[in-house]
């Protein structure tokens, strides 16, 4: 799994002892979080945003008393660093990246920097759909059983803030392609793979085999020693893995088949068994808070990590039967003249919205659209067919979602604001369906992100 920046991209050691610039590209949550430990480990630091930076990240770069610039990348003052961190956002296309690979200095990501200076075990979570609902599981899982567990990554606190600030003994870590692409020392002791569905192809030369490859760093720089838990059911990983044979000692879940070591269903009970005479079942109808076949595959990887920790089969009973799901993913809104009022604005791909239309067991008034990635709708046609009475588009250009489905659906609207969208798939619903807020598109043209969407969506449900 080698690259051409694997191969040039040199010896940290100077890094690690502290001597020298480092520059970090992008003042989000992780380079704010990256200049704070690269301060505290002796850094000449410096952060170059091309973006505007925002009040909170500002007021954070200046309490640490750490030079910023916003809004441009000034060349003088970044191509003298010994060691770039960039952001994930960052492609490694942009004429920054372009000119510090020219000049052959490193450019890593805030995981690959982070842990060099902690000995915590890294549980490590990725794939197209899932990871954060996953990552935030085994975090409940770990911390109900009593174990010092930071969560970081693609969610929450940054990583490389906490490595400066706390001493975990563990990291539940969302990991994302685009933090796979700069990853090069780092190993996972626990990787988990979810799935590889076509997602952020813009980013892979529109190329699915570009994209499986990154996420297949998951399991880069991994031992004997290690563990690498993935899903069997799912085709392109199975491929994936035709091409990088892992070293570490591999555990499948699915939910098809019996599986010798690992995870299965069958007849509505999950059974995780990582090692003999030690099976922990659980029933997907009465044991599980998380519902939809995609959860089951959820709860089975979260399983896999707390057996291979040893932890107690009732402990990991209880924590998944009390777990809550996060914000913007299949969250219940309200129901409203009874109709049940869904926010899934997570869902930023066709396979998101894939696995939430397959979960919701009514028809459905489907809210979707905004800034579509090449997205091919044809994997929605059967569950659209079934499902979906009515579909509201929430976006600028709605051309693409029209031309999919308009032989599948009686109704397709057209809206521009999410109090707009919310209003009208109220008056297309009925007593008994569901408004299903879960977009298959980004958000970026008519809202800040997916959070901004979903939160409009929230007030204006509740202003009904």
């Amino acid at each position: 799994m080698s690259t051409k920046q694997d191969i040039t991209r040199g010896n940290p050691q100077s890094a690690m002892a502290g001597q020298g610039r480092v520059v970090i590209l992008g003042a989000g949550e992780s380079g704010v979080g990256a200049a704070k430990l690269a301060q505290l480990k002796g850094f000449d630091v410096f952060v170059s945003d091309f973006g505007i930076i925002t009040d909170k990240y500002k007021a954070a770069l200046e309490k640490l008393n750490i030079s910023f610039e916003s809004e441009r990348h000034t060349e003088d003052l970044i191509l003298n660093a010994i060691e770039v961190i960039k952001s994930p956002g960052i492609p490694s296309t942009a004429p920054i990246i372009k000119k510090l690979t020219a000049k052959g200095i490193p450019v890593i990501s805030e995981i690959e920097f982070a842990k060099r200076y902690t000995d915590a075990k890294m549980i490590c979570i990725t794939g197209s759909n899932g990871k954060s609902t996953t990552s935030l599981l085994t975090y409940h899982i770990l911390r109900n059983a009593g174990l010092n567990v930071g969560l970081a990554g693609n969610i929450g606190q940054s990583f490389a803030a906490q490595v400066a600030s706390e001493n975990y003994d563990y990291y539940v870590l969302e990991i994302s392609s685009f933090m796979l692409d700069d990853m090069f020392d780092f190993k996972a002791d626990i990787a988990v793979l979810l799935n590889i569905t076509p997602d952020h192809l813009d980013r892979y030369d529109h190329k699915l085999e570009n994209y499986a490859a990154s996420k297949m760093r998951i399991i880069k720089n991994q031992t004997a020693d290690d563990i690498f838990i993935y899903c069997a059911d799912d085709e392109e990983t199975l491929k994936a893995l035709e091409k990088v044979k892992p070293l570490a000692k591999t555990y499948p879940f699915s939910i098809l088949k019996k599986v010798d070591q690992g995870a299965y269903l069958e007849e509505n009970q999950i059974h995780i068994h990582t090692e003999l005479n030690n099976e922990l079942t659980m029933s997907i109808l009465t044991d599980l808070a998380l519902q939809g076949k995609h959860n089951i595959y959820n709860s089975m990887a979260s399983g896999i990590v707390a057996k291979r920790l040893e932890l107690k089969n009732e402990t990991i009973r209880e924590s998944m039967g009390n777990f809550k799901n996060i914000e913007h993913r299949l969250e219940h809104v309200a129901k409203i003249s009874g109709i049940d009022f869904i926010n899934d604005s997570k869902a930023t791909n066709v396979n998101s919205t894939w696995y939430a239309l397959e979960s919701v067991n009514t028809d459905i008034v489907l809210i979707m659209g905004g800034v579509d990635k090449g997205n091919d709708y044809d994997m929605l046609k059967d569950l659209v067919q079934s499902k979906v009475k009515a579909i509201v588009c929430l976006g600028k250009d709605n051309k693409r979602i029209h031309d999919a489905f308009e032989d599948d659906v009686d109704i397709i609207v057209n809206t521009f604001s999410a109090d707009e969208a919310a209003q009208i798939a109220f008056h297309l619903a009925k007593r008994g369906d569901t408004v299903l807020l879960s977009p298959a598109c980004a958000s970026f043209d008519l809202f800040k992100n997916y959070e901004d969407r979903g939160n409009q969506f929230k007030a204006a449900v509740r202003e009904l």
